[in-house]
């Protein structure tokens, strides 16, 4: 999965952001090792370099793969406490940060500069996805090594596909702290690589301090929000498939063309697949009037030009 959220700055070229999926860095079924990692990076930057240069590029990614694995390491290392996920999700921003420049600036001229910056995102602490566990993190598993680990750690467990995932709790993104240093940067021509894995889950507490929260932010609304405040003209959703479907996986799915929020609820999609993603291009339209679009990552120009993907209107 891929976003992209194109905005028209001061100037004469459209902003973009690009937001790369943590499946999209670890495909289904591969071994979590930095060399796949890599490979699936580079080809990621072949799709993104060619609109660096015709846009001022922001890239996203998501995280869940990664912070899994991080945390099943930190499970395995018994002399001390397993780190939260937010510590986690912040370690992930710097490695697949490191890795997204790096390939790019392999692809790009010497003279082009990159920024990564760690993001944190505020939630509510009476969000109901605390009481709800719903986003997949990590590997896949068997339903019997699910339910060991359940057992074992007290995680929440779920079925994804043909196997099952650990769940954690995905609340609903309010605000990007680091939003001004991304329009700094952005401003002084920089690509820009920030909200990591959804960013890293923040909240206040009764005192006015900050902490960090045992969760994962749905990386789809935080780029949602993202492009809200970034008041953008396109927000694009690019995953693995060349629009959204209806029936998907059957002999009658049929790929939606043009769509207005107002003819979305009428379906309904998969909580942990496409269900963000279509929540998050509505909750963008109705927010700004604006256009969203879902689609995949080869057609990249296509879908800011209108030519590719389901197309998202307010009428």
């Amino acid at each position: 999965m891929v976003v992209i959220i194109a905005t028209y700055p001061l100037g004469h070229n459209m902003r973009v952001v690009v937001a790369l999926g943590g499946n999209a860095l670890l495909r289904r079924g591969e071994a979590m090792t930095s060399e796949n990692q890599r490979k699936n990076v580079k080809i990621a930057a072949k799709s993104i370099a060619p609109l660096i240069g015709d846009y001022q590029v922001v890239i996203t990614h998501g995280n869940g793969p990664q912070v899994g694995l991080l945390s099943l390491q930190s499970a395995a290392y018994k002399e001390v406490k397993e780190y939260p996920l937010d510590i986690l999700g912040a370690q992930t921003e710097g490695m697949i940060g490191y890795m997204i420049e790096q390939e790019l600036g392999n692809l790009l001229p010497i003279e082009v500069p990159f920024a990564t910056i760690l993001t944190m995102v505020e939630v509510d602490p009476e969000d109901p996805a605390f009481d709800m566990p719903t986003k997949p993190i990590g590997p896949i598993y068997t339903e019997q090594e699910a339910n060991k680990l359940a057992r074992d750690r007290g995680w929440s467990i779920a079925k994804d596909g043909e196997s099952w995932r650990r769940t954690v709790p995905s609340p609903i993104p309010q605000r990007i702290f680091e939003l001004r240093p991304i329009h700094w940067l952005l401003e002084k021509g920089t690509v820009v690589i920030c909200a990591g894995g959804g960013g890293i889950p923040t909240m206040y507490q009764k005192d006015g301090t900050l902490k960090g929260v045992e969760a994962v932010i749905d990386k789809d609304r935080a780029s949602a929000l993202l492009a809200t405040q970034l008041n953008a003209r396109v927000l694009i959703l690019a995953t693995d498939a060349d629009g959204v479907y209806l029936d998907w996986g059957t002999e009658n799915a049929l790929k939606l063309d043009k769509v207005t929020p107002d003819e979305m609820k009428n379906y309904v999609f998969e909580p942990g697949s496409m269900g963000p993603k279509v929540e998050a291009a509505c909750d963008f339209v109705n927010r700004t009037g604006e256009r969203a679009v879902i689609g995949s990552l080869s057609d990249l120009e296509k879908m800011i030009t209108g030519e590719a993907g389901t197309q998202f209107v307010l009428r």
